[in-house]
C-alpha cells in the first residue's frame, strides 16, 4: 500500500492531472478504501485525499461517485476513534472545501448517510458532523435532486432530513454535538421549535454533568430564536429535579427505587453552573433577558428555587436590577395575599389546589446557595434588605416612631419583612463573604432611619449577634463606631441595640471601653433621651456583668416565686467597697485560658481582699473576665448612675424601675442600690413621727413660669425600694444558712431602717386626711391652670405610695387579721381620693388626665385574686374576710387587674418584678385566668345584678373582660401557649376534661356557649347587653382554635347558627357580635353567599320597600334580625359581600392570566365544546347569581340614607365591576378557543339584565328623592322628609357613589356588546334601556298637583297609568 500511496501523491505533485486520474481509475473501490484507512492510520491521509480530489473532477461521472466514495468512508473513519482527533479534523476540514462541488444526488445520499449514522448511534465523537451543515447548506442551493424515488428542490430536501433526524431516537452522548452542529444549520421557525423540544426532551436522559455543556449550546443556539422555549425547558427540568428531590426527602425509602437519585451535592453545583451560563448569555443578549422577565411575569405561582437563584444572578446585571427586585417583591406579596386568601376561605381551599410559597422558595434558594453558588449571595443580601426597608413597620403620625412590641407576623407586609430578616439570617450564617456586609448595612441603618421603627433591624442583629459572637467580634469596630451615635438614637433603638451587643460586651473589653465612655458622654448630654439612653446602657451592664457571689439568673426567678434556693450574703456598703476596689476595671482585667468557662461552684462566702480575687472562684457561665473584675466595674456604673438622682423626673423613672432588675440578677450589688434608694427617700421623708403627713410632696414638683412638672416621680421612688427590699428578704429566708454570723451590720441597718419608715409611713398615711395633702374635696383637678395640674400631680402621687403601701403591707400581714384591716383602711383613703379626682378632672372639657396606672405589681395582682376568690383555707379565712367583705377592694383588684392585662396585650411587658419576662408574665396570665373563670362559672351574675344599685360595671362584667383580654393577649403574644392557658384553668369538677387543643378550647367554649344561652334565656328587663358582648366576644377568639376541618368546628357553626335564628332581643351591639361571629366562623366551614341570601330577605321585611304601595312578604330566617338590628345586619352583610366579591375578582384574575400564558389545547377545546363548564367559571357565577339575588333584595329596601346607602351604592358599583371582569375574561377565551358561552354565564347575564339593573335606577331615584320612611304619623313623616331631603342632597353633593354606579353599569353593557359580536349570541336581549336621569317625571308630585287644581280623581288615576310603569305585585310565597 505504501507504493500506492506514494505513487499517488507524487502524481498529484506532478502539473498534469491526467495519469492521476487513469491511475485512481486503474484501482478498484475496495483498494481505495484500504487505501485512504491506511493513509488515516498513519497520519499521511492530508496528501492521499487531495489528490483524490485533484484527480477526481466533478464534472465527470466517474470523479463525482470516486468523491462521494471518499464522503461516504471518510465520515465514519472520523468516527471511529481510530484516526488521532487532529488528523480527523484535518479531514473534515478537506471535505468541508469542497463540499460545493458534490452533485444534488451526492448530497442526498450523504445527508441520508448522517441521518442513519445518528439514528443506529455511531455519532461518537462528533467530529463528522461538523460536515453535516456545510453539506445541508450545499444541498439547499440545489434547484432539484433525486430523494428516494423522486425528485425534490434542495431545500425541501433538507426538511425532510431534519425532520427526519429529530423525529428519530438518539443516543445521548450524541445529543451536545448535534445541538452544535444544529446552530450552524440554516432552520426555519417551526424546524426550531422541533428541534428545541427535542433536545429538550432529552435533558432527562443525560447524565447531570453533560447538562451545563448542552445548556451552553442550546443558549447558543436560542440566537436563532425559541428563547421562551429554551429558558422554560430549563427551569421546568430543574424544578422538577427539586421536586424528586424533596420527595425522596420526605418519603425516603418509600421512593420508587427503579428511579436513579442524584445526589443533592452534584445537582447543586450543576445548577450553579447552569446559572452562570445563561447569565452570561443574557450579558451578550438582551432580548433573551427580556424574555426572561417576561416568563417570570406571566408564572409568578411557579417560581422554584433554580429560578429565584437565576433571578438573583441576573440582578446583578445593573439594567436588570431594579426589574428583578420589583418583580420579586410582587411576586412575594402576591404570594402571602393568595396564601392569606386561601386560609380564609373554605370555597376557595375546595375549588383550588394547595398553595405554592414563594417564600419557601426563597429560602430553598439561601439553603441551596451554601453549595457554591457565591453569584447568588449577593442578591440574596440586597433581596432581604430590600424586603426589610419596604414592608417594614413604618413611622407614626406627624413622622413621630412607634414603639412596635413584638407581636406575631400575620399580614402579608409583615411576613414579607419577616421573610427578608430570615434570608438574610440565614445567609449570615452560611457565607463568611457576606457577614461584614450585612452587619454593616444592618447598623447603618440603626443609625439612620431615626424617624422609623427598626424592631426588625434590631431582631435581625440579635440573631445574627447569637448565631455567630466570634465572627462579630472581627468586625468590633464597626460595632464601635455605631456607639458614638447612641445618644442621638431614640430610646427603644439604643435599648435594643445594647441588648443585642451585650454577649459581645462579655468577651469583648475594647468593645465595653468604649461603650462605657459613650454613656458617660450622654448622661451629661443636652437631649433627655440622650440621658435615658445613657442610664439604661448603665442599667444593662449592672444586669449582665455578674459579680462574685450573685445569683444565677434561673435562682432569681425562682427568688420571686418565693421558692427555695441556694445564694450568698450580700456585699458590704458601696462606701467600702469603693475605698478598696477603685482602680480602673481595665487595669484589674484577669484573662482566663484562652475560652475558658469554669464549673459554678457552690456558693462562697464574701470575697475579702486581693487574694480571693486572684482565687477566681467563682465566674458566671456567661462570663469571660473574673467576675471580681466585675465588681469594680459594677460599683464605678452605680456611681456613675446615682448623678441622675438629680435629673428629669423621666430619667429618674427609668432608673427605679430598672433598679429591681438589677437586684434580682446581681444580687451582690444590693448594698449599694439599697444604701442609694434609702438615701433618696430620706430626702422625701418626714422623720418625725407626729407630723402629718409622712412625706413632702412640694419638692417632688417643679415649676417652670405658670407651667407645672413632676420633679421626683416619689410612688415609683416607694415601689423600687418596696420590691427590692421584699425580695432580699426572701432571698434571705430562702438561703438562711449557720454560717450567717458574720453578715454585715450595715445590711441589718439599712433593711430594718427601711421597715422601720414603711410602717410608719403606713399609719401615718391611715391618720392623715387629704388637707394634710394640701388637697380638699372642692380642690381643682383641672387640667386648664397649675393650680389644677398641680393638684392633679399630687394626687397622683398620694395614691400610688397608697397603693405600694397596700402590697408591702399585703406581703409583710402574714394572714393577720389586725394587718388586714390596716390595709382596708389604707384602700379607704385610695378610694376616697381617686373617686375625687375622678370627679372632678372630668369635668373639665381640656383633655383630662387618664386613669393613672397602678403601681400594684403584675405578680401581686394574681396573688391577690388568688387568694379573694379560690383561698378556702380555715385558718386564713378570718383575715381574708377583711378583704372580701369589702366590695369597692374587690372590684379594684378585678379592675386593676384588667388594667395589666391591658398593658401587656398593648406594650408586651407589665409592671412590676417578672413584668419584663414572657415566661414569667405568662404565669401570671393563667393564674388569673383560673381564678376569673371561676368567679365568673361561680357566682351567676344573675344574683349578682339583682342586688346591684349602681350602673357601674358588675363584678361578673369585670371577670368577663378580664378574660376576653387574657384571651387576646395570648392569641397575638403567645400563639403557641393557648392549650396550656386553657389546661390551666383546672376544673376540677369537670373529670371528662380532654387533653388534646382542639378538645380543650372546645370544652372551655361549651362553658362560654351555656354561659351565653343562659343570658339569653332571661326576659327583656333582666337581660345584660354588656356581658352578653363580652361573650361574645370570647367565643369569637376561642373559636380561631379549632381546626376548621374538626368536629368541633362544625358544631360550634351549626349553634353559632341555631342562636342567630332563635335570639331575637333588639340589641344592635349583640346582632353586630353575634352575626360577626356567625360570619368568621361560615367562611371557614362553606361560601356564605346562601346566608348573605336569607339575611337580605330579612333585612328587607323588616325595613320595608322603597315603594311603598307594595307590601313585602314578612319573613324572618334569622330572629336576630329585627326592625333595631336591621341596619345593624346591612352594614354587616355589606361587608361580608365585599369579601365575597374579592373572592370572585380573584379567581376571575387568576383564569385569566391562565389564558393568557397557557393555551387551550384541543382536548380542552373539544371539553367546553361539549358543555362541561370549568368548575372555576362555574363557582364564579354561581356565587355571582347568588349575591346579585341578594343584592335585588337591598336595592328594594328603604335603607336609612348615609352610610347604609353609599356603602350599598359602591357594593353595587363593585358588583358590576367584576361582572365587566368576567365579561372581558370570556372576552379573551372567544379570541382564543373558538368555543360556546356557558349557559350558566347567559342566566347570569340575564339576571343582571332584568331584574338588578332596573332596580338600581329606582334606587338611586329613592337616595335622590330623600324619602325613606314609612309607616309612621304624618307629621312625624313631614319632618323627617325634610331631614332627609337634605341628608340626600348632601349625598350627592359629598359623594361620586352614583355616578361612579352608572358608570360601571354603562361600561359592563358595553363590553357586553363587544361579547355579543365575539360569540354570536345576543346577551343584550336581556338589557333595558336605562333611566334618563337628567328629566324625571315624578308621578306621585304630578298626582298630587292635579288634585290640587281640583281635577277629578278618576282623571287623574286614568293619566297616571298610562305613563307610570305597572306596580310589582305583591311577594308570594
Amino acid at each position: 500500500m505504501k507504493a500506492e500511496m506514494d505513487r499517488i501523491i507524487s502524481l498529484s505533485d506532478g502539473d498534469s492531472s491526467l495519469e492521476l486520474q487513469k491511475y485512481l481509475s486503474s484501482i478498484g473501490e475496495e483498494k481505495l478504501i484500504t487505501l485512504i484507512t491506511q493513509s488515516a492510520l498513519k497520519g499521511k491521509i492530508v496528501g492521499v485525499i487531495k489528490a483524490i480530489f485533484k484527480g477526481s473532477p466533478p464534472a465527470s461521472t466517474e470523479g463525482s461517485e470516486r468523491r462521494l466514495l471518499l464522503y461516504q468512508h471518510s465520515i465514519p473513519l472520523c468516527e471511529s476513534g481510530d484516526v488521532h482527533s487532529e488528523v480527523a479534523a484535518d479531514v473534515i476540514g478537506l471535505l468541508m472545501l469542497e463540499t460545493h462541488t458534490l452533485t444534488g444526488s451526492s448530497l442526498a445520499k450523504l445527508g441520508e448517510l448522517f441521518v442513519k449514522e445518528i439514528k443506529v448511534g455511531k455519532i461518537t465523537n462528533g467530529k463528522s458532523l461538523e460536515l453535516f451543515p456545510t453539506v445541508l447548506t450545499a444541498m439547499t442551493a440545489c434547484e432539484k435532486l433525486s430523494y428516494g424515488k423522486g425528485e425534490l428542490s434542495g431545500e425541501e430536501c433538507k426538511k425532510q432530513l431534519i425532520n427526519s433526524l429529530c423525529s428519530s431516537r438518539w443516543d445521548p452522548q450524541c445529543v451536545i454535538y448535534l445541538t452544535t452542529m444544529f446552530r450552524d444549520v440554516p432552520l426555519s421557525l417551526d424546524e426550531l421549535h422541533f428541534l428545541v423540544e427535542k433536545v429538550l426532551r432529552m435533558f432527562s436522559k443525560l447524565d447531570l454533568q453533560a447538562i451545563p455543556p448542552l445548556v451552553y449550546q442550546l443558549l447558543l443556539l436560542s440566537a436563532k430564536g425559541c428563547k421562551k422555549q429554551v429558558l422554560d425547558g430549563i427551569i421546568s427540568y430543574f424544578k422538577q429535579q427539586d421536586i424528586n428531590q424533596h420527595e425522596e426527602q420526605s418519603h425516603g425509602e418509600s421512593v420508587d427505587l427503579e428511579v436513579q437519585s442524584i445526589p443533592q451535592d452534584q445537582l447543586r453545583h450543576v445548577e450553579g453552573t447552569v446559572i452562570l451560563h445563561i447569565v452570561f448569555a443574557v450579558r451578550l443578549d438582551h432580548e433573551l433577558g427580556r424574555e426572561f422577565l417576561k416568563i417570570i411575569k406571566t408564572s409568578y405561582g411557579d417560581l422554584c428555587p433554580f429560578s429565584v437563584a437565576l433571578l438573583l444572578s441576573v440582578a446583578r446585571i445593573q439594567r436588570y436590577e431594579e426589574q428583578v427586585f420589583d418583580l420579586l417583591k410582587g411576586s412575594i406579596i402576591k404570594s402571602f395575599k393568595d396564601e392569606q386568601m386561601l386560609q380564609g376561605s373554605k370555597f376557595l381551599q375546595d375549588l383550588l389546589p394547595k398553595h405554592c410559597s414563594v417564600s419557601q422558595m426563597i429560602l430553598d434558594t439561601v439553603k441551596n446557595s451554601v453549595f457554591g453558588w457565591d453569584h447568588v449571595t449577593q442578591g440574596l443580601v440586597q433581596l432581604g434588605f430590600f424586603l426589610m426597608d419596604t414592608f417594614g413597620p413604618k413611622p407614626g403620625p406627624f413622622g413621630k416612631t412607634t414603639e412596635v412590641s413584638a407581636t406575631v407576623a400575620r399580614t402579608p407586609t409583615q411576613l414579607a419583612c419577616k421573610l427578608g430578616g430570615q434570608v438574610l439570617q440565614q445567609g449570615f450564617k452560611m457565607h463568611e463573604a457576606i457577614r461584614g456586609e450585612i452587619l454593616e448595612q444592618v447598623l447603618n441603618r440603626l443609625v439612620t432611619k431615626t424617624a422609623s421603627p427598626v424592631n426588625h433591624f434590631l431582631d435581625l442583629l440579635c440573631d445574627i449577634v447569637t448565631s455567630a459572637p466570634m465572627i462579630l467580634l472581627e468586625s468590633s469596630s464597626k460595632v464601635t463606631e455605631t456607639f458614638d451615635h447612641l445618644s442621638y438614637l431614640p430610646l427603644a433603638t439604643v435599648q435594643g441595640l445594647l441588648k443585642a451587643v451585650q454577649p459581645l460586651l462579655k468577651v469583648s473589653m475594647s468593645m465595653k471601653d468604649a461603650l462605657i465612655v459613650v454613656l458617660r458622654k450622654a448622661m451629661f448630654s443636652s437631649q433627655l433621651d440622650g440621658r435615658k439612653s445613657a442610664v439604661a446602657g448603665f442599667l444593662l451592664l449592672l444586669k449582665n456583668f455578674k459579680v462574685l457571689g450573685s445569683l444565677a439568673t434561673s435562682q432569681c426567678s425562682q427568688a420571686i416565686s418565693s421558692s427555695q434556693t441556694r445564694g450568698e450574703p450580700s456585699l458590704g456598703a458601696s462606701g467600702q467597697l469603693n475605698s478598696c476596689l477603685r482602680p480602673r476595671w481595665d487595669i484589674l482585667e484577669i484573662n482566663p485560658a484562652a475560652g475558658a468557662v469554669t464549673h459554678r461552684l457552690c456558693p462562697a462566702p464574701h470575697p475579702r481582699g486581693v487574694a480571693l480575687l486572684l482565687k477566681k472562684i467563682q465566674v458566671d457561665v456567661h462570663s469571660r473576665y473574673n467576675a471580681a473584675a466585675n465588681e469594680a466595674f459594677c460599683l464605678e456604673i452605680l456611681s456613675s448612675l446615682r448623678r441622675c438622682l438629680g435629673q428629669q423626673a423621666d430619667v429618674r423613672l427609668m432608673l427605679y424601675e430598672g433598679f429591681y432588675g438589677v437586684v434580682s440578677r446581681n444580687s451582690q450589688l444590693a448594698s449599694s442600690i439599697m444604701q442609694t434608694l434609702l438615701s433618696q427617700l430620706r430626702r422625701y421623708y418626714e422623720p418625725e413621727q407626729d407630723l402629718l403627713p409622712p412625706v413632702k410632696l412640694q419638692p417632688c414638683i417643679t415649676a417652670h413660669g405658670e407651667q407645672v412638672h413632676i420633679q421626683e416621680p416619689l410612688a415609683h421612688l416607694m415601689s423600687c425600694t418596696v420590691h427590692c427590699l421584699l425580695w432580699l428578704k426572701n432571698m434571705r429566708r430562702s438561703t438562711k444558712t449557720d454560717d450567717d454570723d458574720d453578715e454585715d451590720e450595715d445590711e441589718e441597718g439599712y433593711q430594718s431602717e427601711l421597715q422601720t419608715i414603711l410602717e410608719s409611713m403606713t399609719k401615718r398615711m391611715i391618720k392623715s386626711e387629704m388637707e394634710d395633702f394640701e388637697l380638699d374635696k372642692s380642690a381643682e383637678f383641672s387640667n386648664a391652670s397649675s393650680v389644677g395640674v398641680k393638684n392633679n400631680i399630687f394626687a397622683v402621687l398620694v395614691m400610688g405610695l397608697y397603693e405600694v403601701l397596700i402590697e408591702y403591707n399585703f406581703v409583710n400581714a402574714n394572714y393577720s387579721k389586725i394587718h388586714f384591716e390596716e390595709l382596708m383602711e389604707l384602700f379607704n383613703r385610695y378610694f376616697k381620693l381617686w373617686e375625687i379626682q375622678k370627679d372632678k378632672s372630668g369635668k373639665g372639657r381640656l383633655p383630662s388626665n387618664k386613669t393613672p396606672r397602678s403601681l400594684l405589681s403584675m405578680g401581686f395582682i394574681s396573688t391577690l385574686l388568688t387568694v379573694l376568690f379560690r383561698d378556702s383555707s380555715q385558718s386564713r379565712e378570718e383575715a381574708l374576710s377583711v378583704l372580701r367583705s369589702n366590695g369597692e377592694f374587690v372590684r379594684y383588684s378585678l379592675s386593676t387587674a384588667v388594667q395589666k392585662i391591658q398593658q401587656l396585650e398593648e406594650t408586651g411587658v407589665a409592671d412590676g418584678p417578672g413584668g419584663k419576662s414572657s415566661d414569667l408574665t405568662f404565669r401570671f396570665l393563667c393564674e388569673m385566668t383560673s381564678v376569673l373563670m371561676w368567679r365568673y362559672t361561680n357566682v351567676p351574675s344573675a344574683v349578682e345584678d339583682a342586688g346591684k344599685k349602681d350602673k357601674r360595671s358588675s363584678l361578673s362584667h369585670l371577670c368577663l373582660e378580664g378574660l376576653l383580654r387574657i384571651f387576646t393577649t395570648c392569641q397575638q403574644r403567645y400563639p403557641d401557649k393557648m392549650p396550656m392557658l386553657l389546661s390551666s384553668i383546672g376544673n376540677s369538677e369537670d373529670a371528662a376534661e380532654p387533653e388534646d387543643g382542639d378538645g380543650m378550647s372546645y370544652f372551655y367554649i361549651r362553658q362560654f356557649q351555656r354561659a351565653l344561652f343562659a343570658q339569653l334565656s332571661r326576659g327583656e328587663d333582666d337581660f345584660n347587653s354588656k356581658e352578653a358582648q363580652l361573650l361574645v366576644s370570647i367565643l369569637s377568639v376561642l373559636s380561631l382554635q379549632l381546626k376548621p376541618s374538626s368536629q368541633q368546628f362544625v358544631q360550634m357553626v351549626t349553634w353559632t347558627v341555631k342562636i342567630c335564628k332563635e335570639t331575637s332581643f333588639e340589641d344592635s351591639a349583640l346582632s353586630k357580635g353575634l352575626l360577626s361571629l356567625l360570619f368568621s366562623l361560615h367562611v371557614l366551614f362553606k361560601s356564605p353567599a346562601s346566608l348573605l341570601l336569607e339575611l337580605c330577605q330579612d333585612v328587607h321585611s323588616h325595613l320595608g320597600d322603597i315603594d311603598q304601595d307594595v307590601e313585602v312578604e314578612n319573613q324572618s330566617h334569622f330572629a336576630i334580625v329585627n326592625i333595631k338590628t336591621a341596619a345593624t345586619a346591612a352594614l354587616l352583610v355589606f361587608s361580608q359581600i365585599d369579601k365575597v366579591l374579592d373572592e370572585v375578582d380573584w379567581l376571575i384574575g387568576r383564569k385569566k392570566n391562565q389564558t393568557a400564558s397557557d393555551k387551550s389545547s384541543p382536548v380542552e377545546e373539544a371539553t367546553q365544546a361539549a358543555g362541561q363548564q370549568d368548575p372555576v367559571e362555574k363557582a364564579v357565577t354561581l356565587q355571582l347569581g347568588t349575591l346579585l339575588t341578594a343584592l335585588n333584595e337591598l336595592v328594594q329596601t328603604t335603607l336609612q340614607l348615609g352610610t347604609c346607602t353609599i356603602t350599598l351604592l359602591r357594593e353595587l358599583s363593585r358588583t358590576y365591576t367584576i361582572l365587566t371582569s368576567l365579561v372581558k375574561y370570556y372576552i379573551q377565551v372567544c379570541a382564543t378557543q373558538n368555543g360556546n358561552l356557558p349557559a350558566r354565564f347567559e342566566k347570569l347575564v340575564k339576571l343582571s339584565g332584568s331584574h338588578l339593573t332596573p332596580q338600581c335606577y329606582s334606587f338611586i331615584t329613592y337616595v335622590q328623592g330623600g324619602e325613606s320612611c314609612g309607616g309612621v304619623d304624618d307629621k312625624k313623616k313631614k319632618k323627617r322628609n325634610e331631614v332627609n331631603i337634605v341628608a340626600s342632597s348632601k349625598l350627592i353633593r359629598e359623594t361620586k357613589a352614583i355616578p361612579n354606579l352608572i358608570f360601571s353599569i354603562e361600561q359592563y353593557e358595553k363590553f357586553l356588546i363587544t361579547l355579543s359580536k365575539k360569540s354570536k349570541v345576543n346577551l343584550m336581549q336581556y338589557m333595558k334601556l336605562s333611566t334618563s336621569r337628567d328629566f324625571r317625571i315624578n308621578a306621585a308630585t304630578l298626582d298630587a298637583a292635579l288634585q290640587e287644581q281640583g281635577d277629578s280623581q278618576e282623571a287623574v288615576s286614568q293619566d297616571a297609568e298610562e305613563t307610570q310603569e305597572p306596580k310589582r305585585k305583591k311577594r308570594k310565597q
